[in-house]
C-alpha cells in the first residue's frame, strides 16, 4: 500500500517559507515467470531427413499418405476439366454452325426470289418478241426478233433446269431447320454443363449428334446435296443411329413394378406412353407421309413441265413467220411456262415438301425416343418418368391432362374398335 506524508499547508502571505513533501510508494509486482517452455522446432536439412527415412524403410509415413491425396484430387479435376473443355469446344462449333446455316439459308432464299423474277421476265419478254414478230409487217426485222425470242426461251430453259434441280426454296428450308436443330443442340449442351458434371459419354453423344446433323442437312451443293426428287418419300433423320435404343438386350423382359413409383415410372405411365405413340403412328406420321408423297408428285410434275414448255416455245419462235401456228405455240407455251414457274417456285412447293419431310421426321424421332426409353428395363437408367411425360406433352402441344385423355382414347379404340378422331400433335 502507498503511504502519504504531508506537512501543514502555509498560505503564501506567510513570511516563513515551508516546503511540502509528498511521496507515493508503489510496491513492485512480482515478475511473471511461466512454468512451461515452448519447445524448439527441430530443424534439419533435406539430406538428413532422407537419411532418417532410409534408416527406417518399414515404417509407414503419415505425411506421405496425406500428401498423396491432393494428387488424386488434382487428377480428377484434370479429367473433369478436359471433359468440360471438350464440351465447350463442341459448343463453339455448334454456335458457328448456327450462324453458317442461318446465313446460307437467307442467301438461298434470295436465290429463289432472284431466279424466279429473272426467269419470268425472260420468258415474258421472249413471248412478247415472238408475238411482235408474228404480227409485224414490212420493214420489221423478223430475223432479229425470231433469233432474240429463241435465245431468250433457250436461256430460260437452261435456268429452269438448274433451278428445278437445286430447288432453292427447299434448300432454304433445309438451312432453317438445321439452324433450329443446332440451336436446340446448343441449349442441350448448356443444360448439361449447368445441371451436372459432364462425362465422356456426354461428349460422345453430343459429337455424334453434331455429325448426324451435318449429314442430314449438308451445306455444299456439289456432291453432298440431298436428292430433291427421291423415288419415295422418307422422313428426315437428324439424330444418330440407335441414339434412343442403347439398351442391354440381356435385360429384355417384363419389368416388375412395386406399388410405389420408381424414378417417376409406373406401369400406368408406361401404358400411357405406348397408347400415345400408337396415335402418333396411326394419325400424325401416316398423314404427313401422305402429304409428303403428294407434294413430291406435284413438284416432279411442275419441275418437268416448266423447262418442257420453254423448250417448245423456243422451237416455235424459230418458225415464226412461216405460219400462224408457230407464233401461237411460242406465245402460248411461254405464257404457260411463266405460270408453271410462278406456281412452283413462287408457291415454294419444294419448301412445302421439305416441311412435310421434317414434320414426319419429328414424329419418327418422338416414336423412337419413347420406344427406346421403354425398352430400357433398368428404371434407374431411364430419364425421370414425370419429366419424360412432361417433355412428351410439350412436344405435342398438350397439357398433362390432355395427354392422358389422348392415351385413354387410344386405349378405348383397341377395345371398342373406334378410331381416335384427333391427331396427337396440336402444334402442327
Amino acid at each position: 500500500m502507498a503511504s502519504l506524508q504531508t506537512s501543514p499547508l502555509l498560505c503564501p502571505s506567510s513570511s516563513s517559507s515551508k516546503k511540502i513533501h509528498a511521496a507515493i510508494h508503489v510496491p513492485k509486482l512480482p515478475r511473471f515467470q511461466p512454468n512451461f517452455s515452448v519447445p524448439k522446432i527441430p530443424t534439419r536439412d533435406l539430406v538428413e531427413d532422407m537419411n532418417i527415412r532410409d534408416a527406417f524403410p518399414n515404417t509407414v509415413s503419415i505425411e506421405k499418405s496425406i500428401t498423396t491425396r491432393p494428387i488424386d484430387v488434382k487428377s480428377c479435376n484434370s479429367s473433369a476439366n478436359v471433359v468440360n473443355s471438350q464440351l465447350y469446344a463442341i459448343l463453339e462449333a455448334v454456335s458457328d454452325r448456327v450462324e453458317m446455316h442461318a446465313n446460307i439459308g437467307e442467301q438461298r432464299d434470295n436465290w429463289n426470289t432472284l431466279l424466279l423474277n429473272s426467269i419470268n421476265m425472260i420468258t415474258l419478254t421472249a413471248s412478247t418478241l415472238a408475238g411482235v414478230a408474228a404480227i409485224g409487217g414490212a420493214g420489221v426485222p423478223l430475223l432479229a426478233l425470231k433469233l432474240s425470242s429463241a435465245l431468250l426461251f433457250s436461256a430460260a430453259t437452261g435456268m429452269l433446269l438448274f433451278m428445278n434441280k437445286i430447288q432453292p426454296s427447299q434448300l432454304a428450308e433445309e438451312q432453317r431447320n438445321a439452324a433450329r436443330l443446332f440451336r436446340q443442340l446448343q441449349s442441350q449442351i448448356q443444360t448439361i454443363i449447368a445441371l451436372r458434371t459432364p462425362t465422356q459419354e456426354d461428349v460422345k453423344k453430343v459429337m455424334a449428334s453434331v455429325l448426324a446433323l451435318d449429314k442430314a442437312y449438308p451445306l455444299p451443293l456439289l456432291g453432298a446435296m440431298l436428292d430433291k426428287f427421291p423415288a419415295t418419300f422418307e422422313p428426315a433423320v437428324w439424330w444418330p443411329e440407335n441414339l434412343f435404343r442403347e439398351t442391354n438386350k440381356s435385360n429384355v423382359g417384363k419389368q416388375q413394378y412395386m406399388k410405389m413409383e420408381k424414378n417417376g415410372w409406373s406401369e400406368e405411365l408406361e401404358v400411357e406412353m405406348r397408347d400415345v405413340i400408337q396415335v402418333v403412328k396411326r394419325k400424325d406420321i401416316e398423314d404427313y407421309v401422305r402429304l409428303g408423297n403428294l407434294a413430291l408428285k406435284i413438284n416432279k410434275t411442275l419441275a418437268i413441265s416448266g423447262p418442257l414448255l420453254t423448250g417448245i416455245a423456243a422451237i416455235g419462235s424459230a418458225f415464226v413467220g412461216n405460219g400462224s401456228w408457230a407464233a401461237v405455240v411460242a406465245v402460248t407455251a411461254g405464257a404457260l411456262a411463266s405460270t408453271v414457274t410462278a406456281f412452283e417456285h413462287g408457291g415454294q412447293v419444294g419448301m412445302v415438301f421439305e416441311m412435310y419431310r421434317n414434320c414426319a421426321g419429328f414424329f419418327r424421332g418422338l416414336e423412337e425416343s419413347i420406344e427406346g426409353t421403354l425398352e430400357e428395363k433398368d428404371l434407374q437408367k431411364r430419364e425421370n418418368g414425370k419429366l419424360f411425360e412432361m417433355k412428351v406433352a410439350l412436344q405435342l402441344g398438350r397439357s398433362l391432362s390432355q395427354l392422358r385423355e389422348l392415351a385413354r382414347k387410344s386405349a378405348s379404340s383397341h377395345t371398342d374398335g373406334i378410331e381416335v378422331d384427333e391427331f396427337a400433335s396440336k402444334l402442327f
